[in-house]
């Protein structure tokens, strides 16, 4: 999984904060009631999208909040993105889409019609090519 397109959905996600949850909602407008999903961590991973990883890896120790584990994660979904609906896996744009949409709805195209949507998906695309830029600048990133 290519890191700059796992940094650009993290920065999307959770701006690489390690427990970012999605905000509350309100009844009433004042009194709180939940929040809007049960996205959690660096990569806002779905309780049920989780468990399916866990499940699927073994990987039963991994923690939403712990950036190893998620940037895992994110590879894990991002490649059965790639095998079940043909993204590159350098396609930051559309690998966000389906990481955004689940892959039935990216397969729906259910993203056409939330024009916000496909601007966020240009923008992590365009982060992406800069965070690849500054990655192959980057001395450290040389010896991996």
């Amino acid at each position: 999984m290519p890191v700059h397109v796992q940094m650009a959905t993290i920065y999307q996600e959770s701006k690489f904060i390690s427990d970012a949850r999605t905000p509350f909602r309100y009844a009433l407008g004042v009194i709180p009631y939940g929040r809007q999903s049960s996205a959690y961590g660096y990569s806002q991973a779905l309780d049920g999208t989780w468990d399916e990883y866990l499940k699927e890896t073994g990987r039963w120790r991994a923690d939403r909040d712990d950036i190893r584990d998620a940037t895992d994660f994110m590879g894990w979904y991002m490649a059965g993105s790639r095998d079940r609906l043909g993204i590159s896996l350098r396609d930051a744009r559309n690998q966000y889409l389906a990481y955004h949409e689940g892959r039935g709805g990216f397969s729906r195209g259910t993203y056409n019609s939330k024009s916000w949507l496909l601007r966020v998906a240009e923008d992590v695309g365009n982060r992406a090519v800069v965070y690849e830029v500054q990655l192959a600048n980057c001395r450290q990133a040389r010896r991996w």
